[in-house]
């Protein structure tokens, strides 16, 4: 029998001022805190083989290796004999809009911070350490179970944003009409329950797809949305029963799914037109959450608590790759030869945005953008030779109908170095932070965005967890979760689940045909229209590794990832933004009023 442990973490990193992550717009600043944000751990150790794993769900917008090195790193310091490696510990994040930004030394995911914020990444370190540490102390003999539970297709939980490219599909025989995006979405939650070895409920967790998006992009207070509200409820609901019980709410493939369902005129484009069931953004967020919780806690009510899928030990493996650079088994094309990735590329459908849950830039500037990447990608083709030529050549074959704007496994906007950007430093303050960085020097010490990303298998009893470092839309899940089955139907696993935002983030991953349609999910398909067959390709591989006998494995490090730097940090460090400089003056003129009325309300009493 596995020996268990359940921990928590708080992880409320908040510093006024600072950048929240999800949206990309520098005016979502952290002015307050709605909710703590927590990282729950569940740790499994089979005392048989002195093996153990750990799995976490973090209420983060993602996870970025500066994270992981972080909590690695602590716990080689301070428990080595744990044997907690990266191959082992398996980060994950519900995927909040209404978290904190700054703590990625990669520049994309801290650009509207603007920049690295120590206490923000020592605080999030901290906590994801201390809910694994909690967990590995108070381990006991448990059993596991898995049990599923399907939405009603009416209850407003789950809708299909980008129904047009959803309906390319092959495997979709009979085309949704967007009144019935809500068919387009993955009802299915998946639950795995935690006892202790008598059955009784220890904890859980589970995986339900749902953008963690009920919060929109004007809202500035810290919080955990639908998925935080849904555990603390479930957590809650134990009451006396088991105040120690943990739930974790983790995301799903909800790459193209949304939570918002009804079109309001009233609200401004830059909040975007698109809400929940109702005009109270907070209201809708808490009713989602209540949504799920029910759902999960039906789940735990009906599962067999006899049953122990535990048997069977625990394993990982982990695969570094550099995704933009391979070159695709014609297995996992149809036949197809010729196939590649390039280095990450995010495209105008990226800049302008989801229209449910987080417009970017007007359509019309949009369309500018496409003209201008087209005149400018065919006259580096035309122009460039030796190395520049390859790689043009292997971008324009990786990206096909993509028009290219930001080239994040280059550094490079429109072709060129951001310092180099004709837009004035005025023109938006995210211009002017990515101008800024370059002329400091850091695109010279890394990528705006990881290349080198882990895909990671972890093997607990009966159940096998794929970690991938994207978020995937609704097909893409499903075909890379039947490449998954077909590879393990004979060694005694009976349930595969994925799991993204894991270890790692850069972009999306979509089915070809959702590609060549370029909404906001193939726009942000960042290595390329044939990204999911190089993601099947290299899950099997660390699959088939893991399946081996462990004398007989190999490293699977095909490339070096970037390693959390000291130096960088520094030289990445926060400065204040322009935006967050005028709310706080502005905040400062109106104390500075108050003040002055006050004063001039005692001066006028002490006259009578």
């Amino acid at each position: 029998m596995l020996e268990i442990g359940i921990g928590k973490g708080d992880i409320t990193a908040f510093k006024r001022g600072v950048g929240m992550l999800g949206y990309g717009l520098a005016t979502q600043v952290m002015l307050d805190i709605e909710t703590p944000l927590h990282a729950r751990a569940f740790a499994f150790y089979d005392p048989s083989t002195k093996k153990r794993v750990v799995f976490v769900n973090t209420e983060l917008c993602m996870i970025n290796p500066s994270l992981k090195d972080g909590v690695i790193r602590l716990l080689k310091q301070n428990y080595p004999d744990w044997n907690y490696d990266y191959d082992n510990v398996l980060l994950t994040a519900q995927h909040t809009h209404t978290g904190p930004s700054g703590y990625s030394l990669h520049p994309l995911y801290s650009m509207g911070a603007p920049g690295f914020v120590r206490e923000i990444y020592d605080k999030i370190v901290n906590g994801i350490y201390e809910a694994i540490v909690k967990a590995e102390i108070n381990k006991a003999p448990g059993k596991i179970q898995v049990g599923t539970g399907d939405f009603d297709l009416e209850t407003s939980i789950s809708y299909n944003r980008s129904i047009a490219a959803y309906n390319l599909n092959p495997e979709v025989e009979h085309k949704i009409s967007f009144a019935e995006r809500h068919k387009a979405a993955d009802k299915r939650m998946t639950l795995l329950q935690i006892t202790d070895e008598n059955g009784r409920p220890r904890a859980s967790v589970n995986w339900f797809a749902v953008h963690t998006t009920n919060l929109p992009n004007n809202w500035t207070k810290i919080c955990s949305d639908n998925k935080g509200f849904a555990a603390t409820e479930l957590e809650e609901s134990f009451g006396n029963e088991n105040k120690n019980y943990v739930s974790a709410f983790a995301q799903g493939a909800c790459g193209d799914v949304s939570a918002r369902v009804k079109f309001n005129p009233k609200l401004d484009r830059q909040r975007g037109y698109w809400e929940g069931p109702f005009e109270d953004d907070l209201k809708s967020s808490k009713y989602n959450g209540n949504i799920q919780y029910k759902k999960a806690k039906e789940i735990i009510n009906n599962i067999d608590t006899t049953q122990d899928l535990g048997t069977g030990g625990v394993d990982a493996q982990l695969l570094y790759t550099d995704f933009g650079k391979i070159d695709i088994n014609p297995e996992f094309t149809g036949g197809k030869e010729g196939c590649v990735t390039s280095p990450s590329c995010m495209g105008a459908a990226f800049l302008v945005g989801s229209i449910m849950d987080g417009p970017g830039m007007p359509e019309l500037l949009g369309k500018g953008a496409v003209t201008l990447s087209k005149i400018i990608t065919k006259k580096r083709e035309l122009l460039s030779k030796g190395e520049p030529k390859a790689y043009i050549d292997r971008m324009i074959k990786a990206q096909g109908v993509k028009p290219v704007i930001l080239e994040t496994g280059r550094n490079l906007v429109m072709g060129a170095r951001p310092k180099n950007l004709i837009l004035p430093d005025f023109a938006d303050e995210l211009v002017r932070n990515i101008k800024y960085f370059d002329k400091i020097g850091i695109y010279d010490q890394i990528t705006i965005a990881p290349q080198v990303l882990p895909v990671q298998a972890m093997r607990i009893g009966a159940i096998l967890i794929l970690g991938i470092p994207f978020e995937i839309t609704t097909i893409a899940s499903k075909r890379l979760i039947k490449t998954i089955e077909e590879k393990v139907a004979k060694q005694g696993i009976q349930h595969v689940i994925l799991a993204p935002y894991a270890n790692a983030y850069n972009g999306y991953i979509v089915t070809i045909e959702e590609y060549q349609l370029q909404m906001y999910e193939g726009g942000h398909c960042v290595f390329g229209q044939w990204a999911l067959n190089a993601l099947q390709e290299k899950s099997v591989k660390v699959i088939e590794e893991l399946m081996k006998p462990e004398a007989q494995r190999q490293s699977l490090r095909e490339a070096e990832p970037d390693v959390f730097s000291e130096d960088l940090a520094n030289a990445f460090a926060y400065h204040e933004g322009n935006v967050y400089r005028a709310i706080r003056q502005r905040e400062e003129r109106k104390e500075k009023k108050r003040l002055l009325l006050e004063a001039n309300k005692d001066r006028k009493g002490s006259s009578y």
